[in-house]
């Protein structure tokens, strides 16, 4: 019975460890971007957090130093996710081979609707099969509208009335946690496609509003106003490099079909 029991219990180590080998595996494609971070003892928490749960990609948009002793001293055994991280002048640099991306904000506004829970976010960067990237902005006034419409799902941690502002290293290990979590629960599935990455989608968007513009579709002193929706919808669709050929291709054909339009449709 013993010898029996032993190897059961080989059996189900061997087992955990090759599932926990899997989730690491593919919690290593999300990668955490701190958008112009203010305080080096917070980036030391945040590299904490995410070794807590399994994360070890770190990306950082301009901001202060990471390599301050501040920094080093907060990250304690975590210094290798800190000395590895990546620096970036820009977001748009930071995210140009991110497929899927989760902005954080816990404003609501017009351009701030569609939300997410953690527990949806986490599900949704998951469920790609390309780079994910979580975002988080400053911390005493987070990511700009502008940033927000940058990346693909926008999603924001319930709190207190009160007080409802957190740490941002709080703020990272809630959204770690949720990923972890969901992970221990997905079952590994074949790529069937490829999101594309936000460099490659981003010339579409600006293609689309130089066409919309000259066709009269957009307001010239705010044609942002219709791109973040169109951004939105697009992003949803989740496109490979097919569709995005396709839909790159038909808006060529419109552009030249209308290179004699002279002015806007009136309305009655």
């Amino acid at each position: 019975m013993k010898v029996v029991s032993r190897l059961c219990l080989t059996q189900v180590k061997l087992k955990f460890s090759s599932i926990t080998a899997i989730m690491q595996r593919e919690l290593e494609a999300v990668t955490v971007i701190l958008v112009e971070p203010q305080s080096p003892g917070n980036i030391g928490m945040v590299c904490r957090a995410m070794k807590n749960m399994g994360l070890s990609r770190l990306r950082l948009v301009a901001g202060c130093n990471h390599l301050d002793q501040e920094a080093l001293k907060f990250a304690v055994s975590a210094r290798d996710v800190l000395e590895q991280a990546e620096k970036f002048d820009t977001l748009p640099e930071a995210l140009s081979d991110i497929s899927v991306s989760v902005a954080t904000t816990r404003r609501f506004g017009k351009y701030r609707q569609e939300l997410l829970l953690p527990p949806q976010a986490a599900s949704e960067l998951l469920k790609g099969f390309g780079t994910a990237g979580l975002v988080f902005g400053r911390e005493d006034h987070g990511l700009s509208t502008t940033e927000l419409s940058m990346c693909s799902i926008h999603a924001t941690i319930p709190s207190s009335r009160e007080y409802g502002s957190l740490n941002l290293s709080q703020a990272v290990l809630v959204f770690c946690y949720e990923l972890f979590k969901a992970k221990e629960t997905e079952t590994c599935v074949t790529a069937s496609r490829l999101p594309v990455q936000s460099a490659e989608i981003e010339p579409l968007f600006s293609q689309m509003e130089n066409m919309l513009l000259k066709i009269g579709y957009l307001n010239p002193q705010n044609p942002d106003h219709i791109m973040r929706s169109l951004r939105r919808i697009l992003f949803r669709s989740g496109l490979d490099s097919r569709e995005l050929a396709i839909l790159r291709g038909m808006f060529s054909q419109i552009d030249w079909a209308t290179c004699n339009f002279t002015e806007r449709k009136k309305t009655l």
